[in-house]
């Protein structure tokens, strides 16, 4: 994919654009997790070997004695000076180490399901397409009607017990195995690889089949259009038809959904971390949450609306890439 000038300028202007949008929806993420009620220190507040006057030290240590506006400003000021996204109260140390730590584990995950569900469902959505009412295409219905009836921590239960049956061909706890440090590198590779599969499996089945069903609509309605008829008039092979002028033109709705599929990919990610003890962003904002860690929420939440701002701007360039008639001005 080319970077011209065009591209380029255009590059800036969404970045300029994601500045005022984080911006935005860190105000109205913060006034989200102030409506919460209490705070981090409140489940000390009946211990009684924690008097009362710790646990004022504690809050004014913390920020937390200040209005919330004030602590607003104090966290944002520290962003934009230091690149400081605050203390974690419960892990006792800076945030932006700890999402150092999580977020490649959870991008790992959430890139390996996006390539997965694509790389199944876009092939078995043209085929369904192709072959209109016939055996292959109902099989390929009922399959993708049977995924989408399946929510992802049914999946992920579903996956679990036969986890369990095949024991030990499919580990479901961490990210390595004990024995991981003493690996060579394409054996780290391989047990994070091992490792991987039944979460990755776990995010993209649901996924998977909503995404064959749209191709195979999509593709349908191209096949339908006039032009499509008098290539085939002219003598076209088939493939070609299909392959090239009708699958272009019908992927690129697709194309427009993956900015929001990579970020709710993030959400996914809650319940495969959870139930495969992945070490991931999800486990530690949900714990972030339980425990009502305030700039750890924060930061996590923020993760989410950068992934979501990448991601619709990766889609559009892509988009770009793949139809050179479209302009990148339109797509605002």
């Amino acid at each position: 994919m080319s970077i011209d000038s065009d591209n380029l300028l255009y590059v800036a202007k969404r970045l300029f654009q994601a500045l005022i949008t984080l911006l935005l929806a860190s105000v109205l993420c913060f006034a989200i997790v102030q409506l919460a009620p209490g705070d981090y220190l409140d489940k000390y507040i009946n211990n009684p070997q924690i008097s009362e006057d710790t646990l004022n030290q504690f809050r004014e240590q913390f920020g937390l004695d200040q209005p919330p506006i004030i602590q607003y400003w104090n966290w944002l000021t520290q962003i934009v000076t230091r690149g400081n996204f605050g203390y974690s109260f419960e892990n006792q140390r800076s945030v932006t180490d700890l999402l150092w730590e999580r977020v490649p584990a959870t991008l790992l995950l959430a890139i390996s399901s996006l390539i997965l569900t694509w790389a199944i469902a876009l092939p078995l959505g043209i085929l369904a397409a192709v072959n209109q009412n016939r055996r292959v295409d109902r099989t390929l219905q009922v399959i993708s009607y049977t995924g989408q009836g399946f929510p992802s921590f049914i999946t992920a239960l579903l996956l679990l017990f036969l986890a369990q049956k095949t024991s030990p061909l499919f580990p479901v706890g961490g990210m390595t195995s004990i024995d991981y440090p003493d690996l060579s590198l394409l054996g780290k590779i391989g047990d994070i690889a091992w490792h991987m599969i039944l979460p990755t499996l776990a995010l993209s089945i649901t996924s998977f089949a909503g995404l064959q069903r749209l191709m195979r609509g999509q593709l349908l309605d191209v096949l339908r259009q006039d032009y499509i008829q008098t290539a085939r008039a002219k003598g076209l092979p088939e493939n070609r038809v299909i392959y090239v002028h009708a699958l272009r033109n019908a992927i690129n709705p697709l194309i427009t959904l993956l900015g929001f599929e990579f970020a709710s990919l993030l959400g996914g990610a809650f319940i495969a971390e959870t139930f495969f003890n992945w070490p991931g962003l999800g486990r530690l904002t949900l714990e972030a949450v339980r425990q009502q860690d305030l700039y750890l929420v924060m930061a996590s939440l923020m993760m989410g609306a950068v992934m979501l701002i990448l991601g619709n701007l990766l889609a559009d360039l892509l988009l770009k890439s793949v139809d050179p008639r479209i302009k990148l001005e339109n797509l605002n």
